[in-house]
């Protein structure tokens, strides 16, 4: 009885892992640098500007949920852009809240 447990505790952390990966390969990945058209073909969502003098913009990401009872997250992304490049963001898509 303890070994079919423990395959079945085996077998299930190994399908979690699998899909772990997968998330996190098919997750966007932004780098520093990146330009604004680039960082909105990354995420797939247009960036809507939020504050800031030129040169030093920030501006918004909402994900597209399309009403989606199941989304994790609906919380935007902010990104900082200095001289045209991205320079840092904050917030998380890949991350679900307790």
């Amino acid at each position: 009885m303890k070994k079919t447990g423990l395959l079945v505790m085996a077998l299930a952390l190994a399908a979690l892992e699998a899909a772990s990966a997968a998330a996190q390969q098919s997750a966007p990945s932004l780098r520093f640098g990146m330009k604004l058209d680039e960082v909105a073909g990354t995420l797939g969502v247009p960036l809507t500007y939020v504050r800031g003098r030129r040169g030093s913009e920030l501006y918004l990401a909402l994900p597209n949920v399309k009403g989606s009872a199941f989304a994790s997250r609906s919380d935007g992304l902010y990104l900082q852009f200095r001289n045209g490049k991205l320079a840092g963001w904050k917030g998380d898509w890949g991350t679900i809240r307790p």
